[in-house]
């Protein structure tokens, strides 16, 4: 493979990672503050599918782009509500969101499906950066749905490590009660950082439908919110880390379709599985290597009741 298929298929890589960075970027989010949503999938194709129908509906990507973002908030909000209010089961509210996306995406777009979207998004050069050799083609000629997901990660990063609020969110998801005690609001903490990671799952969904490969199908996500929900782990929690982690998985998918196009005799069914069985390697290797790191939020999955306190 010579030098520009590498740095075309790095590229590739990028736009492949991206609807997954969205999504592990919202729920490192909310994980932090120990809630853990299983629903990522339920919002991607709800988020995939609300931005596909307000784009062909006003011709404007970007305002598809805040529905998708609407859409996921509304899903994440339940979650929210049913998790913090109710104090209901992490686990069971977040798979019954992810059945309900899935339900209501196929259902609102079953008049759409194989409609080519009207208004994609295309690749954008970022003058002079993108002549760099080598990173110019890779990182600087991508579209703004990508520029947006890298400057999220990095914004994420600062405010949970370098601010207050981002304190806040680590001291909610570490210990709850103490952080109660010296004034932080739990449940609010908690209901914001869900419903930003609702948000993020919709743009990760709407990105699947608008940018990389624009058009509706049913299940357009292929099983990618759960691959986020592993990043997380894999990410250590880490916005920063998700950046590696979600072009890495990324890298796979693209890797899957280079083989393919190159004419290797591979089953196709055994490449589709290939970012799969890789989401479960790195879960192995980084569950081993988590003993040695700071790892998971203490009160993950845990609802809090003041009175307990």
């Amino acid at each position: 493979m010579d030098l520009n298929a590498i740095v075309a298929l790095l590229a590739v890589a990028i736009v492949a990672g991206t609807p997954l960075l969205f999504a592990a970027l919202g729920e490192v989010m909310a994980e932090r503050t120990g809630v853990l949503n299983l629903g990522v999938e339920g919002m991607m194709l709800v988020g995939a599918v609300t931005g596909f129908m307000v784009t062909i509906i006003t011709g404007n990507h970007w305002i598809g782009i805040l529905a998708a973002a609407g859409g996921g908030a509304v899903l994440s909000a339940i979650h929210a509500f049913i998790t913090i209010t109710l104090k209901g089961n992490q686990v069971v509210s977040g798979l019954a969101l992810t059945i309900f996306g899935t339900g209501t995406s196929g259902f609102l777009g079953k008049n759409y499906v194989g409609m080519p979207a009207v208004d994609r998004f295309t690749p954008i050069d970022i003058p002079y950066l993108c002549d760099i050799p080598v990173l110019g083609p890779i990182l600087f000629q991508q579209d703004a749905m990508v520029y947006l997901s890298m400057s999220l990660a990095v914004v994420l990063w600062y405010i949970m490590y370098r601010t207050s609020w981002g304190l806040s969110i680590r001291a909610v998801g570490e210990n709850p009660a103490a952080a109660d005690a010296v004034g932080i609001s739990v449940s609010r903490v908690r209901y914001l950082a869900t419903i930003i990671g609702g948000v993020m799952a919709g743009l990760g969904g709407a990105y699947l439908s608008l940018a990389y490969a624009p058009t509706w199908q049913e299940s357009i996500t292929a099983g990618r919110g759960w691959i986020a929900v592993a990043l997380v782990i894999f990410a250590l929690w880490n916005p920063l880390r998700a950046i590696a982690g979600s072009y890495l998985f990324g890298g796979v998918e693209a890797l899957t379709f280079r083989i393919q196009t190159a004419g290797v005799h591979i089953s196709p069914f055994f490449l589709a599985m290939l970012p799969y069985l890789f989401t479960i390697l790195v879960l192995v290797i980084v569950t081993i290597r988590r003993r040695q790191e700071a790892g998971v939020p203490a009160a993950l999955g845990f609802p809090y009741d003041r009175e307990e306190r």
